[in-house]
Parts: C-alpha cells; structure tokens; sequence
C-alpha cells in the first residue's frame, strides 16, 4: 500500500497521504525531464543577457548612493590592464576633476569600488572611465592628471570607454 507521510490535509478525499515506490520513480523521472530543460534555457538566458549587457570594452554602472565615499561600477571590460577613474562631470559630459580610481585587470572586472577623494552631493553627475596604465613612470601608481598623457583615457572606435551615472 505504501508508507503514510502526512495527514491528507488538501487532498480531494482528506485521507492519509501514501507514497508508493511507483510514485517515488515516476516523480524522478519527472524531475529529471522537466529539470534539465529549465536549468539550460536558465543558463542560455543568462549567457544572452550577459552578452548583451556587457560591451566587448565598456563600463556598465548604475545610478547609486555614494554617501559612503565608495563608486561601484558593475562590471568593466578592459583590453589592457589599468584604472576606472571617476571625473566629476556635468550635463554636457565632459569629463572633469578626478575625484577617485580603481586599479583594473586586463579583460572581466566585476564589482570594481573607486574610494572617492572628495565630497559628492546627491545630483552629482560622475563619469567612470576606462584608463591605460601605459605611458607612466610607475606600474601600479596612478599617475594621471588632467590633459597628461600617462594612465590615460582608453579609447574604442575613437569614444572614450566609460558611463556615466548620477549620485543618489
């Protein structure tokens, strides 16, 4: 007959519920079947999403509160080692003042925090771009400052690699 494990509260006739090994290997295979299918177009979706997300180079960051002094970006792409460098900048997009940095590896960076240098008020427009390590006297010392040419801005088809976000 089988083995009773629960009362039968919710079943149509309110009796004991019983499970059979007839019952245990047909829920097996049924969760074999529709598990494998599920767990693949999981997997598909996310390698689609992730690829359409993310830029072969490029910066992908989200409007954030930076009253903890920290900037995150979520994910950067970078093809050479060096920097996410936060400019303030304003509606115009320029690029300004450098007010934090974070080293970079070459390729994948995920979860990148820059430590700002300076105070940031909610509305602050801030620019996370992508900066070389190539050109300085140092590896591993950030050695750029406004216009130099060392650890300086990464460029992609000729536009400087980077997002822009605002302080919340």
């Amino acid at each position: 007959m089988g083995v009773p494990v629960g009362s039968g509260k919710g079943l149509p006739d309110g009796g004991p519920f019983y499970v059979t090994e007839n019952k245990i290997r047909r829920y097996q295979m049924l969760k074999r079947k529709s598990v494998a299918p599920a767990v693949a177009s999981i997997l598909a979706a996310t390698q689609v999403m992730a690829g359409a997300h993310v830029p072969p180079e490029g910066v992908v960051a989200r409007d954030q509160d930076v009253s903890n002094g920290i900037v995150s970006a979520d994910t950067v792409v970078t093809p050479v080692t060096g920097w996410l460098v936060v400019h303030r900048t304003d509606d115009d997009l320029a690029p300004g003042a450098v007010v934090g940095y974070a080293p970079l590896r070459e390729g994948g960076n995920e979860d990148v925090a820059a430590i700002l240098q300076e105070e940031i008020a909610p509305g602050d427009k801030l620019m996370l771009m992508v900066h070389s390590e190539e050109g300085g006297k140092s590896a591993g010392i950030f050695e750029y400052t406004s216009g130099a040419t060392e650890d300086g801005p990464i460029r992609k088809d000729g536009e400087l690699v980077m997002a822009v976000i605002s302080a919340l």
